[in-house]
C-alpha cells in the first residue's frame, strides 16, 4: 500500500461514468493522497511525475464497483453446502443458525475472507446490511483490506425471524444510536454507520418511526430488507389496508436516506411511492432468481429505472454464488430483456450505472465514489483486457458487462492505496486465510449439527 502520488499511465480506456458519460482512449489519472487530482489523455499527463506509476497499457479503468447488499460476514464458511431444492424457509433458518453460532475469531476470518473476494473482484465499496455481530472485531477486517463500508447492527421488535434478537424500540433507538456514535467516520472516513432494521415484516410502526428518527438525526442512512413477497403483502393488507411499501410511505419512514433492499413484489403505486419520496432501491439479482422469487415476473427493475428511481445491486451473500458484484450487473442486463421480451430493456450502461455512480447515490455517497472525476475518492478497478474474454475490444461497456468478470480485474486501489496488486492481495496471504476459512465452515457445521451432503455419491 502506499499513501503518496500514484500515476495510473495509459488506459487503453477509462469509463469516467462522469456526468457526460466520457470514454477517455489512451488515459491517464493521477492520485495524491485519498484523491483524484487529474484526469485525461495520457499525452496530457505526460511528464507528471508520481511516487508510483502504474503501467495501465491494454487495462480498462473503472470507477470501483459498489455492491449495495452484501452479508459479508459468514458466508464464507457455509457458502455451497445448501441443496438447491432446499425451501427458502428452511435455507434461511440454518443459515442464520450457522451464523449466530460463531464466534468472534471465527466472524473476524470469515468477513477478511468475503472481503479478499469482494476485493479482488473490484469492489471497493460495499453495505453489509447488519447481521456482523462482532463489530469491533470485524472491523480489524476493515482496517486490514482498505476496503470502504457501510455498516450497522440491524434491530427487530418482532419474534419470529430466526433467533435474532429481539428488540423494544427504547433499546433499538439506544442500540443504532451506539453504533452509529462508535463507528461513523471511523477509519479515515472509510466506515459510514448506518440505522438498520431487519425487515418490515418484524419491525413494528414504533420500531420504524423510531430508527428513521435516529438516522435522520444523524444525518446518516437507513436501511431494510422489503422484499414483499406474497406473505408480506397479505399481511400488511390484512393489518394496515396498505401494502408494505405504502404502509411505510403512510408512517413517514420513506426518503432520500432509505434505501429498502430486494424490493421484487412491488405493484405500480409501491414504486410511485418510492418515486415520489426519492427512496433509494437495491436490487440483488443473485439471490432472487437462485431462490426463486420470480424476479423477471413480478420485479419492475425496467419500470424503476424509466421512473428515475436510484437503484443500486447487491448479491445478498455468497450463499447465492459469487460476490463478484459485475454478476449482479450481468443479470441485471439480461433478465428483463427477456422478460420484457425487449431487448431494449436495462441497457449494459444502465446495469454499469447501477453498480457504480447510481450506487454510490444508493448509499449517498456519490460526492467521494462512483465515478471517476477530480476532486473524488481515489477508488477504482483495473481490467486486465489481455484475457480471452476482452477480445476483440469494441465496445468497452459491453465486453465489461457482458463478456467479462471479477476474475480479469488486476489491480483495485481505494482511498488512494494500492489493496489488489497483479491479482493477488496486499494485505493478506490468501491461501492461509482460505485454509483456515475452511476449516471454521467444516467445524460450525459440525457444531451446529447442520449437514446436506451433494445429490451425488462421492466415492
Amino acid at each position: 500500500m502506499s499513501n503518496g502520488t500514484i500515476k495510473i499511465d495509459g488506459a487503453r480506456f477509462l469509463l469516467t461514468l462522469d456526468p457526460e458519460r466520457r470514454i477517455i482512449q489512451d488515459a491517464s489519472i493521477l492520485i495524491e493522497g485519498q484523491r483524484i487530482t487529474r484526469v485525461g489523455k495520457a499525452s496530457e499527463l505526460r511528464g507528471v511525475e508520481a511516487d508510483r506509476v502504474i503501467d495501465a497499457t491494454d487495462m480498462v479503468v473503472t470507477p470501483g464497483l459498489i455492491n449495495a447488499h452484501l452479508h459479508i460476514s459468514y458466508a464464507s464458511a457455509t457458502s455451497g453446502m445448501f441443496p438447491d431444492s432446499m425451501d427458502p424457509g428452511d435455507y434461511l433458518a440454518d443459515t442464520f443458525r450457522m451464523s449466530l453460532a460463531m464466534t468472534e475469531e471465527e466472524e473476524y476470518y470469515t468477513s477478511l475472507l468475503g472481503i479478499t473476494e469482494v476485493l479482488k473482484y473490484g469492489t471497493t465499496c460495499f453495505l453489509d446490511p447488519g447481521t456482523t455481530r462482532f463489530l469491533d472485531a470485524c472491523m480489524k477486517a476493515y482496517e486490514e483490506s482498505g476496503c470502504r463500508i457501510v455498516l450497522g447492527t440491524h434491530v427487530m421488535d418482532r419474534p419470529g425471524a430466526s433467533d435474532f434478537t429481539v428488540n423494544t424500540p427504547a433499546e433499538a433507538r439506544a442500540l443504532t444510536e451506539e453504533v452509529i456514535k462508535k463507528y461513523d467516520g471511523a477509519l479515515d472516513g472509510r466506515v459510514r454507520a448506518w440505522a438498520m432494521a431487519l425487515d418490515v415484516d418484524h419491525s413494528s410502526r414504533e420500531l420504524l418511526t423510531t430508527i428513521k428518527e435516529v438516522a435522520d438525526s444523524h444525518n446518516t442512512g437507513l436501511t431494510l430488507h422489503c422484499v414483499n413477497g406474497p406473505d408480506s403483502v397479505q399481511y400488511h393488507l390484512e393489518q394496515f389496508g396498505k401494502r408494505p411499501i405504502e404502509y411505510l410511505d403512510q408512517i413517514g419512514v420513506l426518503g432520500p436516506n432509505v434505501l429498502l433492499a430486494h424490493v421484487i413484489g412491488l405493484n405500480d403505486a409501491e414504486v410511485d411511492c418510492v418515486a415520489r419520496t426519492d427512496t433509494k432501491l437495491v436490487m440483488c439479482p443473485p439471490a432472487a432468481t437462485k431462490m426463486g422469487a420470480g424476479t423477471t415476473i413480478h420485479g419492475k427493475l425496467p419500470e424503476m429505472l424509466d421512473k428515475g428511481i436510484c437503484v443500486g445491486l447487491g448479491n445478498d451473500s455468497g450463499n447465492h454464488g459469487s460476490v463478484d458484484t459485475l454478476r449482479s450487473v450481468y443479470l441485471a442486463a439480461i433478465l428483463y430483456k427477456d422478460g420484457r421480451q425487449n431487448v431494449a430493456a436495462v441497457p449494459a450502461e444502465a446495469a454499469l450505472e447501477m453498480a457504480t455512480i447510481q450506487g454510490a447515490r444508493a448509499l449517498g455517497l456519490d460526492a467521494d465514489i462512483g465515478s471517476i472525476e477530480v476532486g473524488k475518492k481515489a477508488d477504482l478497478a483495473l481490467f486486465d483486457t489481455r484475457r480471452p474474454e476482452w477480445r476483440t475490444l469494441f465496445n468497452p461497456v459491453n465486453s465489461l458487462v457482458y463478456n467479462a468478470d471479477g476474475r480479469s480485474v488486476d489491480t483495485v486501489i481505494v482511498d488512494g492505496k494500492v489493496v489488489i496488486e497483479n491479482h493477488q492481495p496486499v494485505f493478506v496471504n490468501e491461501w492461509e486465510l482460505i485454509q483456515r476459512v475452511r476449516g471454521i465452515g467444516e467445524d460450525l457445521a459440525s457444531r451446529v449439527g447442520i449437514s446436506h451432503p451433494p445429490s451425488w455419491p462421492i466415492v
